[in-house]
This record gives C-alpha cells, sequence and structure tokens, in this order.
C-alpha cells in the first residue's frame, strides 16, 4: 500500500492523485459537519448587514470559522475594525500552535508551499493530516506529511465552506431564525469530535476548562460578543501558566 512505502521521497503523479482522493474520501465526515454550520453564518452575516458577495470574501479570505462566528457576534455598522481584527487575532491564535507542530514535516520544503499549507490550515485539515503524518512516522517513513493527502482535505473542506456560506446568505432571508432548526450545534459538535482526538489527559486540557469557565462567566455576566476574547485570553494564559508551573 501506498501510505506504508518509506523508500522514496518522491511521488509519481499517479500516486498523487491517489493520495490526493484518499484526502478527498477522509474530508466526507467532516463536510457532513460544516455544512450546517456554513448556512447558519451565511445566513448570520446577512442578518448583520453583509451582501452575499461581501460573505464569500469574508470566508474566503480569513477562512477559519470559529473567527468569523466570532466577529459576527460584535459585529457593528460601522463595523470596529480594530476590535475585529484583535478578536481574530485571538481566536486564530492557535493556529500558532498548529502551525508550529508541523515543522518538522514542513521544514524540508520551499515558502512557495509552505505558505500555501499554512493558509489553508484549518482545524479539520490540520487534525487530519497531522494524525496521518504522525502514524506514517511511526511506522519508519522518512517524509511523513502527505502534501496531496493534505491537498485533498483542503480542496473539499475550502470548495464547501465558501460554497455553503455563500448559500446561507442567499437563503438566510428565506429561513429566518435558523437557531430554531439546530444547526449551530454541528459548529460545537465537531470542534468536541476534534478535541477528543487531541485528548491527553486531564493535564493537558486545564486550559481548556480555564477558558470554558471565563468564556461560559462572561457570557452570562458581560456584554454580547465579550465572552470570545474573555475566554481566549484566559485560555492562553492559563496555558502559559501551566507550563511554567510543571517545569517547576
Amino acid at each position: 500500500m501506498l501510505m506504508f512505502r518509506n523508500t522514496r521521497s518522491d511521488l509519481t503523479s499517479t500516486e498523487h492523485m491517489i493520495e490526493f482522493q484518499r484526502g478527498l474520501k477522509t474530508s466526507v465526515p467532516m463536510l457532513l459537519g460544516i455544512i450546517p454550520f456554513a448556512l447558519v453564518l451565511g445566513a448570520q452575516a446577512t442578518q448583520k448587514g453583509l451582501s452575499s458577495l461581501e460573505v464569500p470574501l469574508l470566508t474566503g479570505l480569513n477562512f477559519a470559522g470559529g473567527s468569523e462566528f466570532a466577529i459576527l457576534e460584535v459585529w457593528t455598522n460601522p463595523p470596529n475594525v480594530l476590535m475585529l481584527m484583535f478578536i481574530t487575532f485571538l481566536v486564530n491564535s492557535r493556529h500558532l500552535l498548529m502551525g508550529a507542530s508541523l515543522v518538522p514535516y514542513l521544514r524540508h520544503l520551499p515558502n512557495k508551499q509552505v505558505l500555501p499549507t499554512l493558509f489553508f490550515m484549518v482545524d479539520e485539515s490540520w487534525a487530519a493530516a497531522y494524525a496521518d503524518a504522525e502514524q506514517k512516522k511511526h511506522l519508519g517513513l522518512n517524509r511523513a506529511f502527505s502534501l496531496p493527502y493534505y491537498a485533498g482535505l483542503c480542496f473539499a473542506l475550502y470548495l464547501m465552506w465558501i460554497s455553503f456560506t455563500t448559500l446561507g446568505a442567499l437563503i438566510g432571508p428565506l429561513l429566518g431564525d435558523v437557531h430554531r432548526f439546530g444547526f449551530d450545534m454541528a459548529f460545537a459538535a465537531v470542534f468536541l469530535v476534534l478535541l477528543g482526538g487531541m485528548w491527553k489527559g486531564v493535564a493537558a486540557a486545564r486550559p481548556w476548562l480555564v477558558s470554558l469557565i471565563t468564556a461560559a462567566l462572561a457570557y452570562l455576566y458581560l456584554p454580547a460578543g465579550w465572552y470570545v476574547p474573555i475566554g481566549a485570553l484566559c485560555g492562553i494564559a492559563s496555558a502559559f501558566l501551566f507550563i511554567q508551573e510543571d517545569a517547576a
């Protein structure tokens, strides 16, 4: 089988296609979860005043569902650009750690391949590609990270995200309040599955708990939208504190 080969670092065009198709197949269960909350995001964006052209620009240029939902929570007319940038940075700051985890697998590649790889990195594509690379590394492969496999994942996720957020923007006015359909629960469900795959014990999950508790308190007692930056900041700060405490 292709995934067990370790005698060569380069793949033929046929092998590239096989790996790309494997990425597409892996993405199918993710897409089933992405479609509902892509529709929700598109519908919510139009309710905030964005046009059906601005929605795909938002989701295509940023391509990070968590931060897109977060900025819509605090969106105003006219928008507070600095606040939106700040929240986007906080929510997407986890990508710094996700990108760092890929350094051992990407350091031999030129920037023209690395930069697009990082741009299209989202939680789902990172989790699947990283797990695949770790599995191959344990089997002794020298070049464990498969770019064609990763490209297949990202192609499907990006295309479906842009398409269904745009569709949500178009049909949002017809649906009315999309929350009554329960579609927004798909967002939480996908992240719970991803977190389950990253579980490394209670000690490693302490920042998650801190972020959850502080975000819940902020949601209950502070103005709308503040739970997002507060939960993110407290989670990041607690992660650094726990790391220093464990190292001492």
